[in-house]
C-alpha cells in the first residue's frame, strides 16, 4: 500500500470515523445480530441478514481505515507555503467566462462526500500547484484545455494556528 498524504484535519476525521465505528456502531450492530440469531431460523430472519451484512461493511471499513492510518503521512501547514498553491490550500479560481470555483487541495482519502475538495492527484490540482494569485493554470479536460485564473489562496490550517 502506497503512503497517502492527508491534512491534519483529514487525519483527525479519519481517526474519528474509525473510533466511532469501532466503539459505537460495531457494538450496537453486534447486539442486534446476537439478538436476531437467538430467534432461531437465520435463513429467513431479515433482521439477522441485514445487520450481519452491515457488520461486514463496518468491518471492511474498519480494516481500510486502520491500514490507511498506518500508512498515512500528515502534511501540516507551513508559513513557507503562503502566497502559492500547495497541499492544503483553499483556492478560488475563475475561468474566461467569469465562472468562479473554490476548493481545497487535499489527499485522496479526504475528498469523499465533499464537493469543495479536490484530490492532489487531480488534473486541476496538478495545474494549480506552485502557482500564485493572478497566475493562470491550464487544465487539460476531456473537452480540451481550460484556462483558470487564481483569485485567492489561503490555508485554513494557518487560521487555526493564529
Amino acid at each position: 500500500m502506497r503512503t497517502a498524504i492527508v491534512t491534519r484535519e483529514g487525519f483527525n476525521k479519519l481517526k474519528q470515523e474509525l473510533d466511532f465505528l469501532w466503539r459505537d456502531e460495531r457494538p450496537a450492530i453486534t447486539k442486534i445480530v446476537t439478538w436476531a440469531a437467538s430467534l432461531g431460523d437465520r435463513s429467513e430472519n431479515a433482521d439477522y441478514q441485514y445487520n450481519k451484512r452491515k457488520l461486514r461493511e463496518i468491518d471492511r471499513r474498519v480494516r481500510y481505515l486502520r491500514k490507511t492510518l498506518e500508512n498515512v503521512k500528515v502534511v501540516d501547514y507551513s508559513p513557507v507555503q503562503e502566497g502559492k498553491v500547495f497541499f492544503g490550500a483553499l483556492v478560488e479560481v475563475e475561468n474566461e467566462d467569469g465562472v468562479k470555483r473554490e476548493f481545497r487541495v487535499v489527499g485522496y482519502d479526504e475528498i469523499f462526500g465533499r464537493n469543495d475538495y479536490i484530490s492532489i492527484d487531480s488534473p486541476m490540482a496538478r495545474a494549480l500547484l506552485n502557482k500564485a494569485i493572478d497566475d493562470e493554470a491550464v487544465v487539460l479536460t476531456p473537452q480540451g484545455e481550460t484556462t483558470w485564473y487564481i483569485n485567492a489562496i489561503s490555508y485554513p490550517a494557518a487560521d487555526l494556528e493564529q
